[in-house]
């Protein structure tokens, strides 16, 4: 310790000691000092930087703290569809002021029961026009596509009659299409027409029914095709 106190006396601590070892010492001693003494500048260089840094913190703490309350501030009158009611004064308060029925009034009542009547009436009326636009949509009409032959007698049957004929059938949900005559077998032609129908209308038993009565041109009728549109 007497060393580092008074690194320029080692003789009077050391008398022992050669001229070399004091020498040694000496320079032992100012080692010592010198990097004790950079080692404490180097630490209050980092302690005040820490410093520095902790304030720099500190404040950036704060003003995120701040700014956090003003956006829940916001938030909360944004939440309540508008901006923040004053709350209402205390019942000591009221009491000390002598109880004045006024300070009962909700001046702002009122108006929230008529926006809320007024809302209530809007969306009533939006239902009742969409059950009316929707009651108003046509119902989606099962139809179906069918193809029939209808056979003559003979080689000898007006075709051209036969066809006038099936085509004088008329009646909702039926409608005539395109026809052509298909050879049979011997001369003999059958006639090919098809046709649109109503399902919940007209039914295939119907057709045949009714083609049929012209007994004199229709031996028979069969359905060729039938399908759904």
């Amino acid at each position: 310790m007497s060393a580092i106190l008074f690194p320029n006396e080692p003789r009077a601590q050391f008398p022992n000691a050669s001229r070399d070892e004091q020498e040694y010492i000496k320079y032992l001693c100012g080692v010592k000092l010198t990097d004790a003494g950079s080692s404490a500048s180097g630490d209050d260089a980092r302690i005040a930087k820490l410093e520095a840094d902790n304030k720099n913190l500190l404040k950036t703490v704060d003003c995120l703290t701040s700014r956090i309350a003003e956006l829940e501030k916001r938030f909360a009158a944004l939440s309540a569809g508008g901006p923040a009611k004053p709350a209402a004064p205390p019942a000591a308060d009221k009491q000390k002021n002598g109880g004045d029925d006024d300070d009962d009034v909700d001046l702002f009542g009122s108006d929230d029961e008529e926006a809320d009547a007024e809302a209530e009436r809007i969306k009533q009326e939006r239902l009742q026009a969409y059950q009316e636009k929707k009651s108003k949509k046509p119902a989606l009409v099962a139809k179906s596509s069918i193809v029939l032959d209808v056979k003559p007698w003979d080689d000898e049957t007006d075709m051209a009659e036969m066809e006038r004929c099936v085509r004088s059938i008329a009646t909702d949900g039926l409608l005539w299409g395109a026809s052509k005559l298909v050879p049979v077998g011997y001369g003999i032609k059958k006639l090919q027409i098809g046709c649109v129908v109503e399902d919940d209308k007209v039914g295939t038993d119907f057709l045949e029914e009714e083609i049929t009565k012209f007994e004199d041109l229709v031996q028979s009728v069969d359905v060729a095709a039938f399908q759904k549109i």
